[in-house]
């Protein structure tokens, strides 16, 4: 039981955030792509397979960074960082997992199948983007929105070109919350040469994340608005706003706690993009 609590610890099922964060943008492109009436096994299946290849991609990032995660304050407790797990078994859990998703998407169509090996490929990859790349929040974004263009094909048997859009918007999206996140850990990163935006942004990255905030919402109305969506739709994007610019007032002084809640308010921020998607589709 305690080798299991630990394995619990290594995929985060004890803080959902990052599922969440994944699973916003997919269940909007399931009500876009389905008009507002998405089959409920493939609401379930998404819903599971998030889950699951969230968790696995923790597996993989612990495994890539512990040897980084020991000299950081917030990781250095993990369970694979201080030895009380073993790699193969960080490896093993996240293969499984893996397998477990795949299964779960065996009755959708071949296009979703086949989106799904890259959405493998960029997740498993992203941990190791820290090592070269100036923003791997970008890449972050590719991996966490995925789910759009997936939902896209398993519903309409294609990807049209707002699924891309929207694809995009998630980009700017995650540089946002991630880059809250980086704040948190900017000193440690610095000291052991990972590469972040909030290393990489600097002195400038406050605005950094306000215009990113800014791109991702404007991106996600044109979409909504070209795919029928009005006006409670357009009350969900005014609300997720409000609540970027409420994430302004926690980071402009760039404390670490008050970064640390303004990544986590993101669940919210997703939350009412979703309802007002949902609710225009019921209502409008």
């Amino acid at each position: 039981m305690n080798k299991l609590a630990l394995y619990f610890r290594l995929i985060r099922a004890d803080k959902p955030i990052g599922i969440l964060l994944l699973l916003w943008p997919t269940l909007w492109a399931l009500w876009m792509a389905s008009g507002g009436r998405p089959d409920p096994m493939v609401v379930v299946i998404f819903v599971l397979g998030t889950a699951l290849m969230r968790s696995s991609g923790c597996a993989i990032n612990d495994y890539a960074d512990r040897d980084f995660d020991r000299h950081v304050k917030r990781t250095v407790d993990r369970p694979l960082t201080s030895g009380r797990i073993k790699g193969w078994e960080a490896l093993m859990v996240a293969l499984v997992l893996a397998i477990l998703s795949f299964l779960l998407i065996l009755p959708l169509n071949t296009l979703t199948k086949q989106l799904s090996v890259i959405a493998v490929i960029v997740a498993g990859s992203y941990p190791y983007f820290k090592r070269f790349f100036a923003i791997p929040q970008a890449y972050l974004g590719i991996a966490f929105g995925f789910g759009i263009p997936m939902a896209f094909a398993a519903v309409q048997d294609s990807v049209p070109a707002v699924a891309w859009w929207l694809l995009v918007a998630n980009v700017f999206w995650a540089v946002a919350y991630d880059t809250e996140y980086a704040m948190v850990d900017r000193d440690d990163d610095l000291r052991i040469g990972i590469r972040t935006s909030a290393i990489t942004f600097g002195k400038y990255d406050v605005v950094a994340v306000m215009l990113c905030y800014a791109a991702a919402l404007g991106i996600d109305l044109v979409c909504g608005w070209m795919l029928g969506l009005r006006w409670w739709f357009v009350g969900g994007v005014l609300v997720a706003a409000a609540m970027a610019l409420y994430h302004y007032t926690l980071i402009r002084g760039r404390d670490r706690m008050r970064c640390f809640a303004a990544f986590r308010h993101n669940n919210w921020l997703g939350a009412a993009l979703f309802a007002g998607v949902a609710l225009d589709y019921a209502l409008g």
